[in-house]
């Protein structure tokens, strides 16, 4: 345990950014699943909503860090890429 101040505020900080962190990546995975469902029913309609959702939420993230941008861009291209070929 840390006895200087500074030390425990870091603590602190960390604990809250983690939480956060653990926040978002589990919403992001709901969102992920939902998006796979509708895929996997067929559901176009449905998927190109989850699809928005999915692009915005990443976006978010990695607005704030939790992901990296290129990680962010790069599985929204997948996931893109994989609905356009559904439709298709």
């Amino acid at each position: 345990m840390a006895n200087i101040k500074s030390a425990k505020k870091r603590i602190r900080v960390i604990d809250k950014k983690t939480a956060r962190n653990r926040r978002i990546k589990s919403h992001l995975k709901a969102v992920l699943k939902a998006y796979d469902a509708a895929i996997e029913a067929g559901d176009m309609a449905a998927a190109k909503e989850k699809l928005a959702l999915a692009e915005k939420k990443l976006m978010q993230a990695a607005a704030k860090g939790t992901l990296h941008k290129k990680t962010a861009s790069r599985k929204v291209s997948r996931l893109t890429k994989r609905f356009n070929k559904a439709n298709a």
